[in-house]
């Protein structure tokens, strides 16, 4: 029944996502309206989020325009959440960085990588109001591997690639310590990626996050070496 129930709330959450960009697109205030309330819904659960329910209510009596409530609402209700996921995604980038920097062995970083993955996935759906049981993270895992594909699959992406290539420190950095930067970008990636598929509404109001916003410090360490 857990199963059944978290895969259920996974897909809402999903529908939700959907469901307000097209709200928003065809500023429709009725859609908006319905839309707003079960996102606010689905934070009822957490105190810190009084607040911003309040100001969400406030807007669905008051603003008249169907952008405008969506964008209120993903302003006060998902903003703060978004800067607890991206803290997330930096410690677990940092953590894969420096513990895969000094690993004795490869199946070592193969499982400690894997292992920050699945927590860090399992936290970002939590963040955002979903509870994944085993059946509904393997479906996760789904989401986010299509997202990775779309958006450029594994690489560490051209501003990287850019800056060591292009400075020429690919030549000169350490081959443990290539390592563990580009594992900590391989696990930022993965974790940006979760951050969209879990987060009940696109990007509307700030854009998405890159690597760079989020673990800064690994261009910082691959510069230095």
């Amino acid at each position: 029944i857990r199963e059944v129930v978290a895969v259920a709330r996974q897909r809402r959450i999903a529908e939700l996502h959907a469901a307000l960009a097209r709200a928003r697109a065809d500023d429709d205030r009725d859609a908006a309206r319905a839309l707003v309330a079960r996102l606010a819904a689905l934070y009822l659960h957490r105190p810190e989020t009084a607040r911003a329910r309040a100001e969400v209510e406030e807007a669905r009596r008051a603003v008249v325009d169907g952008r405008d409530l969506v964008d209120v609402a993903e302003r006060a209700l998902l903003l703060p959440i978004d800067r607890k996921v991206q803290a997330e995604i930096a410690t677990a980038a940092r953590r894969v960085s420096m513990v895969t920097a000094v690993s004795p062995r490869a199946i070592l970083d193969l499982l400690f990588v894997a292992a920050q993955v699945v927590r860090l996935t399992r936290r970002v759906a939590e963040l955002y109001g979903g509870r994944p049981g085993l059946f509904g993270f393997f479906a996760l895992l789904r989401s986010i591997g299509a997202h990775l594909a779309i958006t450029g699959g594994m690489a560490a992406g051209d501003s990287l690639l850019q800056q060591v290539v292009g400075h020429g420190v690919a030549s000169r950095i350490s081959a443990r310590l290539g390592e563990g930067v580009l594992n900590g970008l391989l696990t930022a990636r993965v974790g940006l990626s979760a951050m969209a598929v879990c987060r009940p509404a696109p990007f509307e109001v700030d854009k998405p996050p890159g690597v760079a916003e989020v673990a800064p410090f690994l261009f910082r360490k691959a510069k230095e070496a």
